[in-house]
């Protein structure tokens, strides 16, 4: 397993464009959904990702796992980290609010604090990570609202669902840094999984794929799988491997943030005090976690 390393200011900005990338995503879905339903729309933005990677991968020099074991941590990785959450987190959002589930996602970085604590000898659980997981929990409270606490319970089926997601996210990190194999080539072969099992699932529950796409559309399809993911999770892989999911996982917490400074942009609204606010707790709990020590600060990564 690589040994994580301190987390640079270079990385806190990955992390930053990683969570900029993916609140982006939302705007190109409600686009791109009602014309090719949820999931085509995962299977599809999926399959564009592993497009999009194979060149680099074929270049860097393609690698398959070794052995049974390391196929089973891919699979198992791949469709923790794509197929469960897209499908789970895109069901449970047609019956709750956007900001319920923001909440619920912001509840993470609390289970990967605590899963990279018990499951890893490197990403321990230490005061500071402690105190940035809150401050980057408070970010997301302050742009949801405390309204957002009233809607708790009152959908568990959806809210369990969301949870779910957030869940495999964090079982999927924690595989991650099992899996010898680098970043870029990594993130390609798991899209490249995910996406094979995706086009049956969207197949099966949907029959052909759309053919009679507007412009917009096929243009917001090609940005999210280029973007948000075929280049985001390649930066996923490779901030896991390097820093530890637990201090990446607190910069998730900048994506309802990001997903509200996009709407503000785009509907040429002014910058509110409470995005201000939630931005500075979010960001400040990044440079807090990033204060625990680390053993090794030589290991590199490569993609």
């Amino acid at each position: 397993m690589q040994t994580i390393k301190h987390a640079t200011l270079t990385d806190i900005a990955l992390i930053a464009l990683t969570a900029l990338l993916w609140a982006s995503s939302f705007v190109a879905i409600k686009v791109a959904v009602p014309e090719t339903g949820p999931f085509w729309l995962a299977a599809i933005r999926v399959l564009i990702g592993f497009i999009v990677l194979l060149p680099y991968a074929i270049y860097r020099g393609f690698m398959l796992p070794r052995g049974q074991t390391m196929w089973l941590l891919v699979l198992g990785m791949s469709v923790l980290n794509v197929v469960f959450p897209f499908l789970l987190i895109s069901w449970a959002e047609l019956t709750i609010d956007a900001g319920v589930a923001s909440l619920l996602m912001g509840t993470g970085p609390f289970f990967a604090l605590l899963g990279s604590h018990l499951f890893t000898t490197d990403d321990r659980l230490t005061v500071p990570k402690l105190v940035g997981v809150l401050c980057g929990f408070s970010g997301v409270l302050v742009i949801v609202g405390v309204d957002a606490i009233e809607g708790l319970g009152s959908n568990l089926a959806a809210q369990s669902a969301c949870v779910g997601g957030a869940l495999c996210y964090i079982a999927a990190g924690l595989l991650i840094r099992r899996i010898d194999i680098p970043p870029g080539r990594l993130a390609c072969l798991a899209l490249g999984i995910s996406g094979i099992v995706l086009v049956a699932l969207a197949a099966w529950q949907d029959g052909a794929p759309p053919l009679d796409l507007t412009p917009e559309a096929s243009m917001s399809l090609v940005y999210l799988g280029l973007l948000p993911t075929g280049f985001a999770y390649m930066l996923r892989f490779y901030l896991i491997r390097k820093i530890g999911y637990s201090t990446f996982s607190i910069g998730l917490n900048l994506i309802p943030v990001f997903g509200v400074l996009l709407s503000l942009i785009l509907l040429g609204e002014p910058l509110t005090l409470k995005v201000t606010v939630a931005l500075v707790l979010v960001v400040c709990g990044l440079f807090i976690a990033r204060m625990s020590p680390k053993t090794d600060h030589k290991a590199g990564v490569t993609p």
